[in-house]
């Protein structure tokens, strides 16, 4: 049976609406036409893209001299440039006719200088400026400048891939001794692993036979050494002085000003690592390169994917989970700005994972320029104002060291320089907190690195500067003690200071160290309270500095005993305060018990440690005063610390002075003495304290002071 295929016209309503939508299609595209027609005459008639369309077109052999084309479209693009910035197009096409010397050497100069970059800096128009160094005839001057120009932008570059696939040719340029402090800069930005060679590394050193031991040199050869330990045989000095100088480029004021006119979006992505005085007001400073910079990767994103595909890494802005970071620990790609590590949870959780010489080595870098620009190279010296900024910066930080538990070589570096510098007030916390976290110190510096610029600013500040630092050292104390108990090694022979440096130092220049950190604390705590009249909350700052030196040994495992000197123990002896007395009975207590254990393991075992005479006397000679002042009240007597004259005492009219400073009369307990005579006989009206010394009364009397929360007394003198 055949088929019958039936098939309609169509209907009326059907071509009216195909007709509409022809002509809505004719419409949308004539309107395209136009508006596209428009934007390339306004274009066209674009003072501004005309400059460049001449730049671009400009023929080689163009005479300079008299060619006001030439000015006028100079002075047009310098005046967007240092207004609006100039787009990457811009840049690619000025940096090309500048390093190509169309027009003689004359221009080239300015027009470097006038490039400055409103986004990003393409990587394409950078690797061909740095195929032209190669041509000879740009003067030295001028490619000193380049390479200024490119350290500059040189994270505002969109990618770095293409840059280190010529990391050879720019490493050519390294024997040229006028450039070699910038190459060596550039070089140290741009090295990977892969980047290492045998014969490079032959060059630097026989470059530093032929210049010396030069900084830049060192930190080259130091990063050199990270990642490839076998080819560097030279030991590079735990700590250097900055490598690679902060020079004043004429693109920075710029830079700057054109970040804050485009928006803070584009401050923020492209945050730089460098500040300026406000020259309206030279005490007012500006904290704008302080913004951490965001995560972002080496690569751009259309080479991403085939990189990451090639060489199966994956980019640590691409991770959003602990899980993701432990599957990718060993694939992980770093970022391009190392500063956006202290602002990610995950990456600081990477650090302290994997513990990658490099990345720490490019943070540390980046951080100490960041510090050290902000605090030291400023024209203020340091700045008289708390910027938010400089707030969040150092309180980031911070938090990043705490997380790591140790600090950055960088921040501790920036440390013993602003410290020469510092007013005490300029960021404190901060400031003392960065300062409680530095690692151990060998004594043969710690007095000229740490001592010397704290005891000036302890003894010319205020009361509470001074109770800052007690606590500053205090919390150093403890994190050296606590490091100590930890990270020791048992043979007690190589003891590293930090996991990230070659810093190591014997048991015995580590107890130097701490004894060195003990007694100055010791003379400043002496002076500081005569100074602010004993008073009591310093004292307490100080109590809680010996708290920790009293139980070096049974807490903290390192064989060293100090005790306090007079000019803090009597003070505390005779406070006003009771809980200064308890505290300080507390810490003799704790004293006691390492001795106790230190000379027991000295009869018992061949490796305790030998403790010297002087401070079995010094302990036995605070013994006898304390127990003989607060509790067989037999103050002044001869023998004690404190002897006055026979006839000063008699002078004074005190009643029975040897009964001065016990448990009953002291100033800090009197009130006491009162409120417990008042309890065991209400029906007196004469008050005798002498009552309270018999038998059964004193031993209530004692039970009532341990029940006020006083267990230092109780456990220094335990009843019975």
């Amino acid at each position: 049976m055949a088929t019958k295929l039936t098939l309609s016209a169509p209907s009326d309503s059907d071509l009216s609406s195909l007709a509409d939508q022809t002509a809505s299609s004719r419409s949308i595209n004539r309107s395209l036409r136009v508006a596209e027609k428009e934007r390339r005459k306004n274009e066209a008639e674009d003072p501004f893209v005309l400059a460049l369309k001449y730049f671009s077109d400009v023929e080689a052999g163009t005479p300079l001299f008299g060619n006001d084309e030439f000015e006028k479209n100079l002075v047009l693009v310098e005046r967007v440039a240092y207004s609006k910035g100039l787009s990457p197009e811009a840049i690619s096409i000025m940096l090309e006719f500048a390093m190509s010397l169309r027009m003689g050497n004359a221009p080239c100069v300015r027009v470097l200088k006038c490039l400055i970059p409103t986004t990003v800096v393409p990587q394409e128009a950078v690797v061909r400026a740095v195929v032209w160094l190669g041509v000879g005839k740009i003067p030295i001057n001028t490619q000193i400048l380049f390479i200024k120009w490119v350290l500059t932008v040189f994270d505002l570059i969109d990618a770095k891939d293409q840059l280190r696939a010529v990391y050879g040719f720019i490493f050519s340029f390294v024997t040229d001794e006028n450039l070699c402090p910038f190459i060596c800069h550039l070089l140290y930005l741009l090295t990977r692993k892969e980047s290492v060679r045998v014969f490079r590394v032959r060059k630097l050193l026989e470059l530093q036979s032929k210049l010396g031991r030069q900084p830049f040199l060192l930190h080259l050869l130091s990063l050199y050494k990270v990642f490839c330990p076998e080819l560097v045989t030279l030991s590079i000095p735990s700590r250097m002085r900055s490598g690679f100088r902060n020079y004043n480029s004429p693109w920075k004021s710029a830079l700057i000003a054109v970040q804050k006119r485009n928006g803070s979006q584009v401050a923020s992505n492209t945050s730089l690592p460098f500040t300026i005085k406000d020259k309206t007001n030279p005490r007012k400073r500006k904290h704008c390169h302080l913004e951490l910079p965001v995560l972002s990767s080496l690569v751009n994103k259309q080479a991403q994917t085939e990189l990451s595909s090639s060489r199966k890494v994956v980019p640590l802005v691409q991770l959003h989970s602990l899980t993701e970071l432990l599957e990718n620990m060993h694939r992980i790609e770093l970022p391009a700005q190392m500063g956006s590590l202290l602002g990610s949870s995950l990456a600081l959780q990477y650090l302290d994972c994997v513990q990658d010489e490099s990345a720490l080595l490019r943070l540390n870098f980046w951080l100490g320029y960041a510090l050290h620009e902000e605090f030291l190279f400023c024209g203020d010296g340091g700045g008289s104002q708390t910027s938010e900024e400089a707030l969040q910066f150092l309180d980031k930080l911070l938090s990043s060291q705490h997380f790591l538990q140790e600090s950055f070589s960088s921040s501790e570096a920036f440390l013993y320089k602003f410290l020469s510098v510092w007013d005490g007030s300029l960021l404190r916390p901060q400031i003392l907190s960065l300062l409680s976290n530095i690692p151990v110190v060998p004594s043969s510096q710690i007095g000229r690195l740490l001592f010397e610029p704290l005891m000036q600013l302890f003894f010319t500040s205020s009361l509470f500067f001074k109770c800052g630092l007690m606590e500053c050292l205090s919390n150093m104390l403890l994190k050296w003690l606590t490091w100590h108990s930890v990270y020791a090694l048992e043979d007690d022979l190589d003891i590293s200071l930090n996991s990230h440096t070659s810093i190591n130092m014997t048991l015995s220049g580590f107890k130097d160290s701490v004894m060195e950190l003990v007694h100055f604390v010791g003379r400043l705590a002496s002076v500081g309270l005569q100074l602010e009249g004993c008073h009591s909350l310093l004292l307490s700052f100080i109590l809680d500095f010996y708290e920790a030196v009293c139980d070096t040994f049974l807490k903290y495992g390192l064989p060293l005993v100090v005790m306090p000197p007079p000019g803090v123990f009597y003070p505390a002896l005779f406070s006003l305060d009771p809980v200064s007395v308890d505290r300080l009975a507390f810490i003799m207590y704790r004293y006691k018990v390492n001795l106790t254990s230190a000379k027991t393991q000295e009869k018992v075992t061949e490796q305790a440690f030998h403790i010297s005479r002087q401070t079995f006397r010094e302990f036995n000679q605070y013994l006898v005063v304390m127990v003989n002042c607060l509790w067989n009240s037999k103050m002044f007597n001869p023998g004690m610390g404190v002897q006055l004259g026979e006839e000063l005492l008699l002078k004074s009219n005190v009643p029975q002075y040897w009964t001065s400073f016990d448990l009953i009369h002291h100033p800090a307990f009197m009130s006491y003495a009162v409120d417990f005579h008042r309890q065991c006989w209400p029906g007196r009206k004469d008050m005798d304290f002498n009552s309270i010394k018999h038998s059964k009364p004193w031993s209530w009397y004692l039970e009532y002071l341990y029940s006020q929360g006083y267990d230092g007394l109780k456990q220094f003198v335990p009843t019975p």
